[in-house]
């Protein structure tokens, strides 16, 4: 059954990438034709819910990202992170420079918009005054003040550089916990750690029965000019912390909630409307 369902599962993304491929390739050419610049969000999202339908996953919201711009945290366990917080908002990325560099992955991550940071090299500051840059002008913008994927067990602490864009763009935080869950307990095949390689971790996922996903958005926080920058990072991860450890506790599984679904039976898969508003299926976080 489990290669079954590799097959089947592993046709299905192969063709997604084909299919979005080809779709941020037309996007490229109309605006080369037209001389206009494209919005790509609506368009990433709509890929971004398609990789999460193909890749089996059973995605489970609560609360709501804000209507207004905000600088996004997150805890950080996969490179599924992605588009599974892709698919929820209107997110642009800031991903490892790595990323960029891995076959058809890359190139759409760099279609959507991604910035890419390279270890070392004074880099970070750089990215922070591009992250500002994009705050200003309106754009919603996620990091992983982790620096680094974890086993989703405990949130590591944050550094507090990239954080501060959020203050000195006046815009305000909104902090993400994000956890796998697989028989309730924490899954140990979704981190994507150490010297893992992309196509062996995701053969595995693809392998395996649909994993849960539970995404929690706290409400967002104003920076205080009271806190400094590593104060700030340790109070945002605090917050992340305290909702893994919901997770992992029930606290979410106990209320009716409805279901992003995203695997292939039983029932039709339902995924928010492209253009319509996102649903969101547990609005008390508290």
């Amino acid at each position: 059954m489990s290669w079954l369902r590799l097959c089947v599962r592993l046709t299905a993304f192969l063709a997604f990438l084909a299919a979005t491929a080809m779709l941020a390739a037309g996007l490229r050419l109309t605006e080369l034709v037209t001389c206009r610049a494209i919005d790509r969000t609506p368009w990433a999202r709509f890929c971004f819910r398609w990789a999460c339908r193909c890749l089996g996953l059973d995605i489970h919201q609560h609360g709501s990202p804000s209507g207004d711009t905000v600088l996004f945290v997150s805890n950080h366990i996969s490179w599924s992170d992605i588009p599974i917080l892709g698919s929820l908002a209107p997110i642009r990325f800031l991903s490892k420079a790595e990323v960029g560099q891995w076959p058809v992955i890359g190139w759409l991550a760099r279609q959507a918009g991604t910035l890419f940071i390279r270890r070392g090299g004074g880099q970070a500051r750089r990215v922070r005054d591009q992250i500002i840059e994009n705050l200003r002008a309106g754009e919603n913008v996620l990091i992983y003040p982790e620096g680094t994927t974890s086993a989703g067990l405990t949130v590591l602490p944050f550094h507090g550089l990239l954080p501060k864009a959020a203050p000195e763009s006046k815009t305000p935080v909104q902090p993400i916990t994000i956890a796998y869950r697989r028989d309730g307990r924490p899954d140990h095949l979704a981190p994507f750690i150490g010297d893992d390689e992309f196509h062996h971790h995701l053969l595995r996922m693809l392998k395996q029965p649909s994993a849960r996903v539970d995404v929690v958005f706290h409400a967002p926080v104003h920076p205080s000019d009271k806190l400094s920058g590593g104060e700030f990072a340790a109070s945002l991860r605090e917050t992340v912390l305290e909702g893994l450890t919901r997770i992992y506790r029930g606290d979410f599984d106990r209320p009716a909630t409805e279901r992003l679904r995203t695997e292939d039976a039983p029932g039709r898969p339902h995924l928010p409307s492209l253009h319509g508003g996102q649903r969101s299926p547990d609005q008390s976080t508290g």
